[in-house]
């Protein structure tokens, strides 16, 4: 049961009038309080029952960050009588439903359709956790209420903000195939076709055998890498955590993973996927040439940074224990915390370069370099020397993974997917994939 607001107002003058009107007779009061509880009953008597209902969900069932998403309720009045009703299609406020209640009446048999607009402000999954059902009676003075389970999933993807960078890094990527308008030759290890040989021509890439049944000399001209492996290994632990600027790192580290996706599938590459701390948190296995890309958006959608120290002999053992036997480009998105990364991955890198090409992406704290500028009071300076011995490390360990074979991206968190890319294609352009 439940007491409408119009039940309150009207016990409310009706006391107050009573008071006035008759403040030697205390028995007034009491008489139009009981008036007043008679219709109420009399009310929740003749209110539809608000069980008799059948409920069905549908609509959009994912959406990116930042944009909206509808979903809508059918109801099904199953009784006998017509229902009056509020329906409340309960979210989590991070859904940012709208309108929160819908005002209808449903006639025997009859159905009525009502629609949510969704616009989330959280990543993940956003579920309804149950339709209230309140039915009114005639005179809208209380009501009948019950709650319904009809749940409905929409899982909010990664906004994917440097999107805007693709078509430039597309166009590299055709300079590199061959096929810009512009006809610029790329490098590759991937043959390609014959040509005769041109003043300039690298004399290694001269074919003696064709030569040799022509009267001119011949060159073999080379192409990008197709069809190779890609493993995105995505750093789920405390560090990627830790907030540059608005966002944690892990939704900087996702944005630059989505770019090189897009890219790499573009160029006919497969990306595999694999999501870590001290467990797979998610894992993406590429079935053909671009496959993948809505694959990996979806399994990075409900991921969030584990308050837990990674597990790198747990995360390398993930990687080489994969069913890819052959050699291929390891991204790692992670942070170059110099304590975590000489303690779990660096005893351990020599395994993981053995087999596969890896490259060290990070995220670089732009409030570090200005702290480390600051001058001025005592305070100032104590946070400029923390923040120098912070970057001197990171230096220190970003040399470290260069030495032992490593390549590293660093860069400010609008950089980032970028510069990952430009090293990508760097790669492939010097036929290193």
């Amino acid at each position: 049961m439940a007491v409408t607001g119009r039940a309150v107002f009207l016990a409310f003058v009706g006391v107050a009038a009573a008071f006035v009107a008759a403040p030697a007779g205390a028995w007034v009061p009491w008489v139009v309080l009981g008036s007043l509880l008679v219709a109420l009953l009399a009310d929740l008597a003749l209110a539809p029952s608000s069980r008799a209902v059948r409920l069905e969900h549908g609509g959009d069932t994912s959406a990116r960050l930042g944009d909206s998403a509808e979903v809508w309720l059918v109801v099904t009045n199953t009784g006998r009588r017509t229902l009056r009703a509020t329906v409340r299609d309960a979210w989590r406020p991070s859904a940012g439903a709208a309108p929160r209640s819908h005002s209808l009446v449903v006639p025997p048999g009859g159905r009525r359709l009502v629609r949510t607009a969704l616009t989330p402000s959280r990543r993940g999954d956003q579920s309804c956790a149950h339709v209230t059902v309140r039915s009114h009676g005639p005179l809208r003075l209380a009501a009948r209420q019950s709650s319904h389970s009809a749940p409905w999933t929409v899982r909010v993807l990664p906004p994917f903000r440097s999107r805007r960078h693709l078509p430039g890094k597309l166009s590299r990527l055709r300079e590199l195939d061959g096929q810009h308008r512009a006809m610029i030759r790329g490098q590759g290890s991937e043959f390609d076709s014959l040509r005769e040989y041109v003043p300039g021509d690298d004399v290694r890439s001269i074919d003696w055998r064709a030569t040799a049944r022509r009267e001119t000399v011949v060159v073999r001209t080379w192409r990008p890498e197709r069809d190779r492996r890609i493993l995105l290994v995505l750093d789920t632990s405390r560090t990627s955590a830790g907030r540059v600027g608005d966002l944690p790192r892990l939704e900087h580290s996702m944005d630059a993973a989505l770019l090189l996706t897009a890219l790499a599938a573009r160029a006919g590459d497969r990306v595999d996927f694999l999501a870590y701390d001290r467990r797979v948190r998610a894992r993406v296995r590429a079935h053909g040439r671009g496959s993948t890309l809505q694959a990996i958006v979806s399994a990075m959608a409900p991921l969030e940074p584990e308050l837990v120290e990674v597990d790198a002999a747990g995360m390398v053992a993930a990687v080489l224990g994969g069913q890819r036997r052959s050699r291929q480009l390891v991204v790692l998105l992670t942070d170059l915390n110099a304590a975590a990364l000489e303690e779990g991955l660096l005893p351990r890198l020599a395994a993981l370069t053995a087999r596969h090409l890896v490259l060290v992406a990070a995220v670089a704290d732009p409030r570090v370099t200005e702290m480390a500028a600051e001058r001025g009071d005592t305070r100032a300076v104590y946070n400029a020397a923390a923040a120098q011995r912070t970057i001197v490390e990171r230096r220190r360990v970003t040399a470290e993974l260069r030495r032992r074979g490593v390549e590293v991206v660093e860069a400010v968190p609008e950089e980032l997917a970028p510069a990952l890319a430009d090293a990508y294609i760097t790669l492939k352009a010097q036929g290193r994939l």
